[in-house]
């Protein structure tokens, strides 16, 4: 499990140790003039929907709809009610720089903000992007080198992004994430591969609230406490048209650092593991664009999607077993025009379950005799409130259609994306009973955005 890891800090230091020898054989800086350049937009949301929905940002992040919520005697859907909000917190600037030539090494810094983020005035200032940059070339063996440290996008993220015009970008279809990494890329020709070793900040995983909680949370700590880095490797191909990548991305946590046993608090040494294999492609002409990406996703409620891992045994020194579960995810966006530009996006993920027996265990607190399963995912779980569990998922469709009005800095866009939920009852792997009481929820979903760009 660790050799991606170990495979990727290698790519890495090796990326480094080069532009390091690079710069002690150069160590002059030929230029330093900078150039800042601001950009940025204003941008404003209208977005209608016809029931009540699972959205973060301020309910413009739109994920997926809520299951069924029936009333004391089973005649009206509590969740089957629509609403409506107008909002420009997605609003955004950001500084462009470029700096002076190191040697055989450009220089250049990016830092980006909107206000995203939420607090006691309602919305506050977010970092999204925050990182410097080295590139250059190798004359002896013609590669092309780059290196990011900073925050940036997640490689699963930010190298095919669909041209839909809702601010989830094709979440939870597409992975959704900016962190803190180190990512080096080297190119010769068409071909290039890609390493990076990515920490978490702003994006998290699920794990238990507590030592001994079926609860889910999100927090930073089960990523710290096991010490190693996720890790992500791809090979790429690219050309003034086509962009191509094969990639994994290898993940471990340690959901607890300590369990009650016998009446004792003792230390315990547990962790999750996860592979994501991923394949993606795009295709860019003049006017029409093909983009595609699909993943075989473990444990990636950091990356904004509805996956995690569960419990799937107790040991005798008081530690739980894990298994990742598992979901194909998947989205195919087309788009054609450019002033008047037409496009559609359509979106799938299915439930896969886990690659071994999940185990029942008792609710915290709780003196029934019922055991259940301990699934920790973005969302989580309610015992309290099933309709916003959603550990019971098998399969979710997106098909988002939209139209757009492009001249100059100025966009209109209208955009109706329909989102469909087939829940039904957990099956002991995960999984999801395909024969037993699947429903399918749906929600319509009307944006229109009005936009102008600097």
């Amino acid at each position: 499990m660790k050799k991606p890891i170990l495979i990727a800090v290698a790519l890495i230091l090796n990326s480094q140790f080069s532009i390091l020898n690079s710069l002690r054989a150069q160590d002059t800086t030929k230029s330093d003039n900078k150039t800042i350049k601001i950009y940025g937009f204003i941008r404003n949301y209208f977005n209608y929907d016809s029931r009540k929905t699972y959205t973060v940002i301020g309910g413009e992040y739109n994920m997926i709809p809520y299951n069924e919520h029936w009333n004391e005697n089973h005649t009206e859907d509590l969740n089957a009610v629509s609403h409506a909000q107008l909002q420009a917190l997605t609003s955004r600037f950001g500084f462009d720089v470029k700096g002076p030539q190191i040697g055989k090494w450009s220089s250049s810094a990016k830092l980006e903000a909107d206000f995203g983020g939420f607090g006691t005035t309602n919305s506050v200032l977010r970092l999204r992007l925050a990182y410097v940059k080295l590139e250059g070339n190798n004359s002896r063996f013609q590669f092309h080198n780059s290196l990011i440290i900073g925050q940036d996008w997640h490689p699963l993220s930010g190298d095919i992004m669909p041209d839909v015009l809702g601010m989830a970008a094709g979440a939870p279809f597409r992975p959704h994430s900016r962190t803190p990494q180190i990512r080096a890329t080297s190119y010769r020709g068409h071909f290039g591969i890609i390493a990076a070793l990515l920490y978490q900040l702003q994006y998290m995983n699920n794990g238990p609230a507590s030592a001994s909680d079926a609860t889910s949370t999100a927090s930073l700590n089960y990523a710290y406490n096991a010490i190693w880095p996720e890790a992500f490797i791809g090979l790429n191909f690219k050309n003034n048209r086509i962009y191509a990548q094969l990639g994994v991305d290898a993940q471990i946590l340690r959901p607890r650092t300590h369990a009650l046993v016998g009446g004792i608090t003792k230390k315990v040494d547990e962790t999750v593991e996860s592979l994501t294999p991923t394949l993606c492609a795009q295709y860019l002409g003049n006017k029409f664009s093909v983009k595609f990406r699909g993943l075989l996703a473990q444990n990636t409620s950091h990356l904004n999607q509805l996956c995690g891992y569960a419990v799937t045994g107790i040991n005798d020194d008081g530690s739980w077993s894990y298994s990742p579960i598992r979901n194909f995810v998947s989205f195919l966006n087309l788009s054609y025009g450019k002033k008047y530009r037409a496009n559609i996006f359509l979106g799938y993920i299915k439930n896969l379950g886990a690659a071994k027996e999940l185990q029942t265990m008792s609710i915290p607190g709780s003196t029934s005799e019922v055991g259940v399963y301990y699934i920790y995912m973005k969302g989580g779980q309610d015992f309290t409130n099933p309709t916003k569990d959603f550990t019971n998922i098998n399969s979710i469709y997106r098909i988002a259609p939209s139209i757009s009005y492009n001249v100059k800095a100025f966009t209109l866009g209208l955009e109706y994306e329909w989102t469909a939920v087939t829940y039904g009852n957990l099956a002991s792997d995960g999984s999801i009973h395909i024969n037993d009481n699947l429903r399918q929820i749906s929600n319509h979903r009307l944006c229109a955005m009005v936009k102008y760009t600097f």
